[in-house]
């Protein structure tokens, strides 16, 4: 088996639900990236793509099914490259990340473009279907923009609470309390500030043409916990009772919009590419839970992943765990024996936003650049998925810029 590795990744600033992305159908954001990282790559015959594979968690509308082949033929590559849709909800790009690689390390593929898209604004109403035509009673729009619609009655009601509901059991099981949770999510916004101000984000993030939008539009930097303790809570009422809610959209991630895309190839892909790897995919890894306990299904999962690196947290240097709440993401910190200051040093999504299909990209774009800048060897990058599920990735720093990357590990990376 071969080894398979991030060349590159570039990204659409992150827009906010009905903000500067908002007139921009989700197919064309998808193209935008799927262009911008081919071009990032002049050496590169876009003959020599061996195919798409794009995450997204919606589907039903502009997407239109199969977002990654709409995108491939927007971005005027040939028609000869094959396109294929992951949806694992918010891991749909992560997915798709650990697909692709898996194609690589069999020999089924040498170079692939890995992506990711959501318009959270633009997600469709949907009318369910009558059993027979003109039913006398009233039927109800479900907005497809997050959460369970639709539901079968024959799921358990405990598996089926919002996601914000959700956070909350999670909270209570791991005592988290609303002071950290707001420290957490001041902590976001000032580090993505931060980064943005550094420069970080540069050379990932392309603008959209015609669009007035050039940073991640969800950053607030006088967000501070003195701030966010005034926000009201959303899904359970405020109170100094267990049973008191503590989720607010201060210390939530955001309904955002965006896409990502990211070269995944070869040892022989870097000829294609003109490009040297930045990273090695050397470990994955999937976890389920009760749906009800989503949040906390990336520490199993990221605990996978390293072990099938060959390595420990010990030896970790950068974590990307994607922030799609305050409570749920320290949950899962509070498991793993690893010092916040490695984790979303740049920012996360409470700040940056959290465009479902598309975070995966981000994460993986940012690990990579982190290791690199931060001269560290390895890196993880995980999130927590609705209904149950937790993803991870396990990269290693092989830009030459790593601390004892004297040789690369001889270890692969499992399938999931």
């Amino acid at each position: 088996m071969q080894h398979a590795y991030l060349y590159d990744a570039v990204r659409t600033p992150f827009g906010r639900f009905g903000g500067g992305l908002a007139a921009i159908r989700p197919d064309d954001l998808a193209a935008a990236v799927v262009s911008g990282i081919v071009e990032r790559s002049p050496a590169l015959d876009p003959e020599r793509i061996d195919g798409v594979v794009f995450g997204n968690a919606n589907g039903a509308g502009e997407e239109n099914r199969n977002v990654a082949r709409m995108a491939t033929l927007l971005a005027g590559l040939p028609t000869s490259i094959p396109g294929t849709t992951v949806n694992r909800l918010c891991g749909s790009s992560l997915d798709a990340a650990m697909m692709a690689s898996r194609e690589i390390e069999v020999g089924d593929a040498d170079l692939l473009v890995v992506g990711g898209v959501e318009s959270m604004t633009r997600a469709p109403w949907v009318l369910p279907k009558t059993e027979r035509p003109y039913p006398a009673g009233d039927l109800g729009l479900a907005s497809t923009t997050l959460g369970w619609r639709l539901v079968n009655p024959a799921m358990p009601a405990e598996w089926t609470v919002s996601l914000g509901e959700a956070t909350e059991i999670l909270r209570e099981k791991c005592g988290v309390t609303r002071e950290r949770q707001d420290a957490f999510a001041a902590r976001s916004h000032r580090l993505a500030d931060d980064a943005w101000r550094a420069g970080r984000y540069d050379d990932q993030v392309r603008a959209m043409d015609g669009v007035a939008l050039e940073r991640d539009e969800s950053i607030r930097p006088g967000s501070t916990v003195e701030v966010l303790a005034g926000l009201k809570t959303v899904f359970r009422p405020a109170g100094d009772t267990a049973e008191g809610g503590t989720v607010t959209a201060g210390n939530a991630s955001p309904l955002t919009d965006g896409a990502g895309a990211l070269f995944v190839g070869s040892e022989a892909a870097g000829e294609r590419l003109g490009r040297a790897p930045l990273a090695r995919i050397a470990g994955r890894g999937a976890w389920a839970n009760e749906p009800q306990l989503f949040g906390f299904a990336p520490v199993e999962a990221a605990n996978r992943a390293l072990k099938r690196a060959g390595i420990t947290w010990a030896e970790v240097g950068a974590v990307e765990l994607n922030e799609a709440f305050a409570a749920q993401s320290l949950a899962c910190l509070d498991a793993w024996p690893i010092d916040l200051a490695i984790v979303n040093a740049w920012g996360g999504a409470i700040a940056i936003g959290h465009p479902l299909g598309a975070t995966g990209t981000r994460l993986l774009g940012t690990l990579a650049a982190r290791l690199v800048a931060e001269n560290q060897r390895w890196g993880v990058a995980a999130l927590c998925i609705g209904v149950g599920q937790g993803l991870a990735i396990v990269l290693e720093n092989v830009s030459g810029a790593a601390v004892s990357t004297t040789a690369l590990s001889t270890t692969q990376g499992d399938t999931a």
